[in-house]
This record gives structure tokens, C-alpha cells and sequence, in this order.
């Protein structure tokens, strides 16, 4: 086990051991193999947020506005995604996604969709017939959909262990268990602050996720936007029953919301999801129950935007609500494309995280990747999904920026 150093100053700090902070931490020592890196974050083990607890879908870029860092960053991603796991023998299936149209009403929608996708350079993209449909997927129903071949599943936390084996062996230092209170810049040197020990490092990554507006308040930054959970629930199809999916099966999604809506999807391990759903929370950490944190809470509650989002979404609110409350509701809301669900035995526990959404002062919900600076630090302001399928190329990204900003008068 490499020792920490809690005097000696770090070439780099980065805070956050998820998928894009282990990316950033082996992008910084690709570039500079001899710098000295520390990798920080609350928890004991690597991937225990966002990156453990996701669809574990590579996505191919469908449904991001063209010209956005979503869309640059999820193309090339997967491909350097898929690229990384046949390099360290990852396991993995390009098992193929469907956007089904079940009526007119959503066939513009769809098509929108499709014009996104061909403008991204989505590869092997094609629309499909109702007959086509059920020839993919027999146990879907629609009018019309979108067929990506090359959207595949994956265990990223898998994904993030290999990385953290891969940064170990080549001399970079763990912190984990040491829980960030802030950041500043003081001496040339930015200064990470712990409950139980101080980093220095000449530069921060601050890759935090749900934290990741408190932190960089702390550094100096601006509050807006701020981070509101949302927690996406997941049911699970019981084991031992007929195949219910080739791949995966998605709705149309509504445009205004940053949400795909509840899919069927099939997973590296063979078991079989239905969800998530996305209902904002009361605590950054309220992956299971009805767990509530006072700060948080207050946080969300205190933020203009929080109200804006609510008065323009409430329907979608309660909906949300229905479905926690229901699992008949969470079911017939995936029957509507795959029929078959309705006669399916679910296990009785499902699975479920939480996402940090960026949502501005001005209620927008912030639907692309959000990178800025502050003096001896760079953070990632929003990174929902497709962050774990772009993460390898997100990571190039901050590291240009961060080596423009570092060398900057």
C-alpha cells in the first residue's frame, strides 16, 4: 500500500474517487508520468456513489444537443470506453438499445431524436418498423423506433476498481475515508481540508458529484448552479424466468427534462432493470428510504430554482411520486412498450442512487457537462449521465483546461 503524504505538497489533488476523478488522475499521469497525485473522497472504497450505482450503460450519444460537450465527450468516450475494457479484459456486450415510439403523437419527438443522433455521428444508427421492432426485441411493442447496435453495458464500478489498480501500481497515493470540508488557494499552494487531515497540492480536480457545488463555493466560486439529488429507483426482474430482453428498451423521452425516462435494460451480470425513476430527495445521500438531511434539505429548499423547476414539473413530480409509492405504477409504465413485464415476478428488493443534478438560480436544468476554475483548482460543476461512458474523454477535456488555467499569468 503506498504511503500518504499528509505534509509534502502533491503535483495534483484530486478530489473524488468515482470513474471521471480516476480518469482525470490517470489522464494527469499519462501526460506527467513523474507527477506526485493523491486521489481523495469520503468514502472507503472507490465508486460508491454515482458510478456504483447507474444502469451501467455505454451510450452512443443520441440524445445531446449537437455542438454540446455531452455529445463530443459520449461519442468519443464510448469508443475510448470500449477501448480501455477490451485493454484491461473488462467484460462487456454491445448488446444494442431501442427508442420506441408507441404513437403519432411521439413520432416528431423521435424524429428530432434521430436528427440529434446522425448530427453526433452516432454509428450504426437506423430507424426501425413496428416488424423490426419485434424481430430486435420480440417482446417490445411501438409504432416506431431507433435502433443504436452499438450502445452496450458495462460494470463500471468494475471499471473504476481496474483504474484504481492501474493509478496504485504506478505510484499514486489514496486518501479514501478523509471527507472534504473545503478548498482554498493560499502560498501558491491549493489547500484540500479534511474533517481529519490537510492535503497540498500546486493544482485540485474537484470531481465530487453531488458535493460538487459546496466545494467549489469553498474555492471561491460562484453558487449557481447548485447540485439538487434526485433519486432514481430501480425494480429487478426476478431470476429464472424467460428472457424478457436482448438488450435494452427505452420511451421517448421528454426534450425539457435532463431524464430518459423508465427503461428495461439488461445488465453485464444477465439480471434485468426496470427504471429508474427521478424524484428529487431530501439528503445527497438518500439511495434507499425516505432518508432526509436538515442541510441539504435546507439547501435545496433555499435555492430560487428549486421553486421554478417545481411550479414549471409538477405533474411529472407527482407521477415520480406515484411511482415510489406504487410498484404497479412503475410497472405499467414499462408495459406500455414491453407488455410482457405485467406477467414478470420482480425481486423484492430493487436497487437505486442518487444523481446530482445542476439546476440554475434561474430554475434551468442544466443539461450538459459543466466545467469551471477558480484559482489552483478545477471542477466539474455537472457530470450526470452519460458522465460514466464519457469519462475517459471528459478527463482529456479537464486536463487541457486544467494545464491552459495552471499556466495562465
Amino acid at each position: 500500500m503506498n504511503t500518504i503524504s499528509y505534509d509534502a505538497p502533491y503535483d495534483v489533488a484530486v478530489v473524488g474517487a468515482g470513474i471521471v476523478g480516476l480518469a482525470v488522475a490517470r489522464e494527469i499521469l499519462a501526460r506527467r508520468p513523474d507527477a506526485r497525485l493523491v486521489v481523495i473522497d469520503k468514502q472507503t472504497a472507490v465508486a460508491q456513489h454515482q458510478t456504483g450505482h447507474n444502469s451501467g450503460v455505454i451510450h452512443s450519444g443520441i440524445y445531446y444537443t449537437p455542438g454540446s460537450l455531452k455529445a463530443r465527450l459520449c461519442v468519443e468516450g464510448a469508443r475510448l470506453m470500449y477501448d480501455y475494457c477490451d485493454e484491461h479484459a473488462i467484460p462487456y456486450e454491445r448488446c444494442g438499445k431501442l427508442v420506441v415510439a408507441l404513437d403519432e403523437a411521439e413520432l416528431p419527438r423521435l424524429d428530432a431524436l434521430e436528427a440529434r443522433a446522425r448530427a453526433n455521428g452516432v454509428s450504426g444508427l437506423r430507424r426501425v418498423t413496428a416488424a423490426e421492432i419485434r424481430e430486435i426485441e420480440p417482446e417490445a411493442r411501438g409504432l416506431s423506433a431507433l435502433h443504436s447496435p452499438e450502445t452496450g453495458i458495462v460494470d463500471f464500478a468494475e471499471v473504476a476498481r481496474t483504474m484504481e489498480r492501474e493509478l496504485r501500481g504506478k505510484g499514486v497515493d489514496f486518501a479514501l475515508g478523509h471527507e472534504v470540508t473545503g478548498v482554498r488557494r493560499t502560498g501558491g499552494q491549493t489547500v484540500v481540508e479534511c474533517r481529519d487531515a490537510v492535503f497540498r497540492a500546486g493544482w485540485a480536480v474537484l470531481c465530487a458529484g453531488l458535493w460538487s457545488d459546496r466545494l467549489a463555493v469553498s474555492a471561491g466560486a460562484p453558487p449557481n448552479p447548485r447540485v439538487l439529488p434526485f433519486r432514481g429507483a430501480y425494480l429487478r426482474v426476478a431470476e429464472g424466468q424467460a428472457p424478457l430482453v436482448r438488450g435494452m428498451i427505452y420511451p421517448v423521452p421528454d426534450p425539457d427534462l435532463p431524464f430518459l425516462g423508465v427503461h428495461v435494460t439488461k445488465h453485464i451480470d444477465g439480471h434485468v432493470s426496470l427504471g429508474p425513476s427521478a424524484m428529487l430527495v431530501g439528503s445527497r445521500e438518500a439511495r434507499a428510504g425516505w432518508r432526509a438531511s436538515g442541510r441539504d434539505a435546507l439547501s435545496t429548499l433555499a435555492w430560487p430554482g428549486t421553486w421554478k423547476v417545481g411550479r414549471r414539473f409538477w405533474r411529472t413530480g407527482v407521477n415520480e411520486l406515484r411511482m415510489a409509492a406504487s410498484r404497479r405504477a412503475f410497472v405499467a409504465a414499462c408495459s406500455r412498450y414491453v407488455p410482457a413485464v405485467e406477467s414478470m415476478l420482480l425481486d423484492d428488493k430493487g436497487t437505486s442512487g442518487v444523481r446530482a443534478q445542476a439546476v440554475g438560480r434561474d430554475g434551468s436544468l442544466i443539461d450538459d457537462f459543466v466545467i469551471s476554475e477558480t484559482p489552483g483548482a478545477s471542477h466539474v460543476r455537472n457530470a450526470p449521465s452519460p458522465a460514466a461512458t464519457s469519462s475517459l474523454a471528459l478527463a482529456r477535456e479537464l486536463v487541457d483546461r486544467m494545464e491552459v488555467a495552471s499556466t495562465a499569468p
